[in-house]
């Protein structure tokens, strides 16, 4: 597992990279045995606390990924590392599962654009906001996977983002599952879609 520790505007140390590298290691034989690469980043939160954020990549696009803070770096780390440990060992054997699916299907290419929401940026300071072009920031390769619809709130969990697109096993169509405010996970399935799916069905 190729491993990556950065400290934003704080020096982390030889003993806490240490500790990182070992825990992390220790987490990827207990649960998969199979990461591929992992991210530590550890950042000032406030004025007296630390925010670590472990990201984990287990495979074929699937990313697990953890967040936390605390006064102290060793305890902000670990609890960020134990979240992602927490989602790995509730997922162990569907992600095995899904990995290897993953690994035989073809996925569609996609272009992922990170977009500003600065909407102080007019040629004309009488111009609305809504008649502005967007201001990509990024753009990124991306890979739209084929899966049903529990694998894809499975892989919203684990990545601890707010939306996923995928494309449905059940007719290939374009799906999206996403984080609604109620806590619920919110599914769209456009008309047009070859088959119609109950819910229940797409579950199983």
């Amino acid at each position: 597992m190729q491993l990556s520790i950065h400290g934003k505007q704080m020096d982390l140390g030889d003993s806490l990279k240490t500790h990182i590298s070992d825990k992390l290691e220790d987490i990827n034989q207990k649960y998969f045995n199979r990461a591929i690469e992992a991210i530590v980043t550890l950042s000032p939160e406030g004025h007296a606390f630390t925010k670590s954020h472990v990201s984990i990549r287990v495979g074929k696009d699937i990313l697990v990924q953890g967040t936390a803070q605390d006064t102290d770096p060793y305890a902000s780390f670990d609890q960020a590392a134990d979240k992602v440990a927490k989602q790995l060992r509730r997922y162990k054997k569907r992600l095995r599962d899904h990995h290897e699916r993953l690994e035989k299907d073809v996925a569609l290419p996609a272009q992922n654009y990170v977009i500003s929401p600065d909407t102080n940026m007019h040629e004309h300071e009488d111009q609305e906001p809504d008649h502005k072009e967007p201001v990509v920031v990024a753009e990124m390769a991306t890979n739209i996977q084929t899966m049903s619809v529990s694998e894809a709130v499975m892989r919203l969990d684990l990545s601890e983002e707010n939306a996923l697109m995928f494309r449905n096993a059940q007719h290939e169509g374009l799906n999206m599952v996403y984080r609604r405010h109620d806590g619920n996970i919110g599914w769209i399935d456009p008309e047009g879609n070859q088959v119609s799916v109950s819910p229940k069905a797409a579950n199983a």
